[in-house]
């Protein structure tokens, strides 16, 4: 119990000398003629008030886009030519594909404060998986069979914990990691390709 009454009189204490340093030496005065100069420039030019935004944020709306793009959506293939033809995964997970799907471990730190990164990164990938159910009607889409592709990708990498301030250290761990991709996709029976499509609808 006195320890906390101890941090708080700290705290109190604190807390009025900030209050007490920040309104003599004139912040509050270049806070308002910053924030009037603000609006001004704004209600001049008709725009809205200019924010800042960090690169991270940036960086997070360009790969929600790139994920978007190219692993979140089901590739619709064109049929397979003969009554035999064969059908196998042909498509295994890139890297990119593979960082990006291991759980986000390296957020959140500060540069040169607290980092955490991955060095010497090995990956290792095992179709266990690959399997094509019978023709079935999909909305959107038409008669197609679903082609089931999993992998099952183990990376090894030496992650890396780094603090500058305000202790320093240097911690590296080697570790292992599993994450399974699906690469799923349908293969149209019948009918037209899609290129052949195209040009009959133009």
């Amino acid at each position: 119990m006195r320890k906390l009454s101890r941090h708080l009189k700290r705290t109190f204490f604190i807390t009025c000398l900030c209050v007490f340093t920040f309104s003599s030496n004139g912040c509050l005065f270049l806070d308002a003629f910053g924030t009037d100069i603000l609006f001004s420039f704004t209600n001049h030019f008709g725009v809205l008030p200019p924010v800042p935004v960090s690169a991270w944020q940036s960086q997070k709306i360009e790969d929600a886009y790139w994920e978007e793009e190219r692993y979140d959506k089901v590739p619709i293939l064109d049929p397979v030519e003969g009554e035999n033809a064969p059908l196998f995964c042909i498509d295994p997970p890139s890297a990119d594909e593979i960082i990006r799907a291991l759980p986000d471990d390296t957020a959140g730190g500060f540069a040169f404060l607290a980092e955490t990164s991955r060095n010497n990164v090995r990956m290792v990938v095992n179709k266990i998986v690959d399997r094509i159910d019978e023709p079935r009607f999909f909305p959107m889409v038409g008669f197609a069979r679903l082609h089931h592709c999993h992998y099952k990708c183990t990376v090894y990498y030496d992650k890396t914990l780094r603090s500058v301030w305000p202790i320093p250290f240097t911690h590296t761990d080697q570790t292992q990691e599993v994450v399974y991709i699906d690469h799923d996709h349908l293969v149209r029976v019948g009918g037209p390709s899609s290129d052949a499509a195209a040009l009959g609808g133009h």
